[in-house]
């Protein structure tokens, strides 16, 4: 084996363990500072700092969930296309706009999937445990 493919596997197993250590280290230390008995007022229900009044569980619609995971994905997606308009000067105009049209396409493809699915009917479920 030379000096370069030892080199090569030498920085391969650095950022190995890096990402290792940076993956699991978390846990440890949250592990290693996390307090070992729960308090009473741990297990209490905390919301905006107000003190919850009668059955403080209430659930809420998984539209929410939805509407904040299509916002997520959008948001993350459009940081996308700063790098793209920032190279236009690397390419052809042409092919840039293509890759734009084709990226934003896709991206519409979410929205229409989304709605043939109902995700955007906002309906009314009431929740009655008896």
């Amino acid at each position: 084996m030379d000096q370069k493919t030892l080199s090569d596997l030498l920085y391969v197993a650095a950022f190995f363990l890096g990402g290792l250590a940076f993956a699991v280290g978390p846990f440890i230390i949250s592990h290693l500072l996390a307090p070992r008995t729960l308090q009473p007022k741990t297990r209490q229900v905390y919301e905006c700092g107000m003190v919850p009044i009668g059955d403080a569980w209430v659930r809420f619609g998984i539209v929410f969930y939805l509407y904040a995971l299509i916002f997520l994905a959008f948001d993350v997606d459009v940081l996308f296309l700063f790098p793209v308009a920032t190279a236009f000067d690397r390419v052809s105009a042409a092919r840039g706009i293509v890759e734009l049209v084709i990226f934003v396409g896709i991206l519409s493809l979410a929205i229409i999937y989304a709605w043939k699915k109902g995700v955007f009917k906002w309906e009314r479920k009431v929740y009655n445990p008896r």
